[in-house]
């Protein structure tokens, strides 16, 4: 969708008649880009070229068990914040909150020819952005900071995004890629961030200093080669 719509101030009511708001994924798309699958486009699916990025809270399952409530929805709170933040500023969308991880998809609705190199930006901003912010939780709660990293996995590619499910439907993407980026993800380190050769390739820019280590991953029958962002 090219055509401006105003999904803010006195302009937007109108809009706002028909279910046109700001989208929960980036509130500076509006949620015609939700709707259009299967009011507008007649599909549940189509098949573009994006970026996808993971990124997990480590340590949050054992502080669970062993924090305040408050502490724990303190936290998880935090984390979704920055990586909503993070993913926005750089034009991307915050498709999913999975417990302790989040995955954001890059190149759709804003179509963007950088959106590897958007990617890779809002990862480290989010890992930047984290060691401040949990600074503050170590002291509020007395955490443990080595305990609260940030692991971030990203891949590249063309992949299906659209409605999912009937009973249940969910507006997502899915595919190797995807599949990719959460295995890159699992692997990476506390502070972290494992990007896959088609992303190094796309954003080398980005990634000059960048070196490759050779992963197994998990439903993977090769390894993979990932560089470190």
């Amino acid at each position: 969708m090219h055509i401006p719509v105003p999904i803010r101030g006195v302009i937007s009511v109108p809009f706002r008649a028909f279910g046109v708001r700001p989208s929960r994924m980036n509130p500076n798309t509006c949620t015609i880009c939700e709707l259009m699958f299967t009011k507008v486009m007649r599909a549940r699916k189509i098949t573009i070229d994006a970026t996808i990025m993971f990124a997990d809270l480590r340590g949050y399952t054992s502080l669970s068990q062993s924090q305040s409530s408050d502490a724990v929805s303190s936290l998880l709170d935090a984390f979704y914040d920055e990586c909503a933040n993070a993913i926005w500023a750089h034009e991307g969308i915050l498709n999913k909150t999975i417990g302790d991880a989040v995955m954001a998809v890059f190149n759709f609705p804003l179509v963007r020819n950088e959106h590897a190199g958007n990617a890779v930006r809002a990862a480290r901003d989010i890992q930047q952005n984290w060691r401040e912010r949990r600074e503050a939780l170590v002291a509020a709660y007395g955490l443990n900071a080595s305990e609260l990293g940030i692991g971030i996995g990203i891949h590249s590619g063309e992949l299906s995004f659209g409605e999912f499910g009937h009973t249940h439907r969910d507006l997502t993407a899915i595919g190797t890629v995807v599949n990719t980026a959460s295995r890159a993800q699992s692997v990476a380190e506390a502070d972290q961030i494992l990007v896959t050769q088609e992303v190094f390739q796309r954003a080398q820019s980005d990634l000059k200093d960048s070196h490759s280590k050779a992963f197994q991953l998990k439903g993977f029958n090769a390894p993979i080669e990932l560089y470190a962002a």
